[in-house]
């Protein structure tokens, strides 16, 4: 991970079992997450591999979502499928916020 980095923000993951995960960088001073947004940081292992957490953004905290104690060299391939499922159950959740809001309001009319 370069220097002055927290870790990286998933921008996008791929439906695809081997697709990309798209990610940029986040500064050090960079505040906690947004609501469901995630963030990976991953340093070398004191053995071998590499020891990768996930972060996800909460409504006013940040919380540890997972983490893979030395990870191989192709720990994206791993930590893929996780991503993918949570960014998932965010975005469902998101929907299902808005679409309870609507309801509240169009109640009060």
């Amino acid at each position: 991970m370069p220097p002055g980095v927290r870790g990286a923000l998933v921008q996008r993951v791929s439906a695809l079992p081997e697709g990309p995960l798209d990610v940029s960088w986040l500064p050090a001073g960079t505040p906690e997450l947004p609501l469901g947004r995630l963030r990976l940081h991953w340093e070398p292992a004191s053995r071998a591999g590499w020891d990768v957490t996930a972060h996800l953004g909460l409504a006013t905290t940040e919380v540890l979502l997972a983490s893979w104690p030395a990870a191989p060299d192709d720990w994206p391939r791993l930590v893929r499928p996780t991503i993918h499922e949570v960014t998932g159950l965010c975005a469902a959740l998101a929907v299902a916020s808005v679409a309870l809001d609507l309801s509240n309001r169009l109640a009060e009319v």
